[in-house]
């Protein structure tokens, strides 16, 4: 099965996306510099530049870099003065990034903030409200994460979190995998906080069996009007 879902990728690479030397090249560079295949499939990276788009996004907020071919579709969906704030915990991984941001021509909207994701978010504190969050870091931070992106969003921000089905893992609830555990606490803090409505898809393909939450930040209700009657 695991060979006909990959077959049927690359038919929809094929007919929707096109050859593009540019993320080939960047994924061919993270391979040489011994960054884990962990990429989202093209698919799911045209999928983002689409949603990013839809929702108007002029500044984003990516946390988990790697080598940066989700930057580059998040950063191709910017209008000119957009701007992209991505995060990387690895100083390696964020070297290799800046080249391939670099190549690919995005690098002037694009921010690299090296360190935990937890402390360079919690550094952000007087910066414009995020339009557009993606999140594919480190899973058991998940929910803080989305914490934080309501915090550093607006009304109308849609947030996206991948790795959210684990191949049917996210059922078990014994699991010590931490990479579970923390996509449970994900999917209990969405249940629960009522400044989001949101939803999870399955997708299987290249990256087989797993799939994405997708988020937005609930509008504010109208301020009560003091009125005497």
């Amino acid at each position: 099965m695991g060979e006909r879902w990959q077959a049927v990728d690359d038919y929809i690479a094929a007919k929707l996306l096109g050859d593009d030397d540019v993320l080939a090249t960047t994924l061919a560079n993270n391979a040489a510099h011994g960054l884990p295949p962990i990429d989202v499939s093209a698919a799911q990276g045209k999928m983002l530049f689409l949603l990013a788009q839809i929702a108007g996004a002029k500044r984003i907020l990516e946390i988990g870099t790697l080598g940066g071919y989700s930057t580059i579709w998040l950063a191709r969906a910017l209008p000119e003065s957009g701007r992209l704030v991505t995060l990387e915990l690895e100083p390696h991984h964020a070297t290799v990034a800046r080249t391939n941001l670099d190549r690919a021509g995005v690098s002037s909207k694009v921010d690299i903030r090296v360190g935990p994701a937890a402390d360079s978010l919690a550094a952000i504190t007087d910066e414009p409200p995020f339009d557009f969050v993606f999140i594919d870091a480190d899973k058991l931070n998940n929910a803080h994460y989305v914490r934080e992106a309501i915090r550093l969003g607006r009304s109308g921000t849609t947030i996206v979190v991948d790795n959210v089905v684990r191949e049917g893992g996210v059922l078990d609830v014994d699991s010590d995998d931490e990479r579970i555990v923390g996509t449970r606490a994900l999917f209990d803090m969405l249940s629960a906080d009522p400044r989001l409505d949101a939803t999870a898809v399955q997708t299987v393909g290249a990256k087989k069996w797993d799939g994405f939450v997708l988020a937005r930040v609930r509008q504010s209700p109208p301020a009560k009007r003091n009125e005497k009657r």
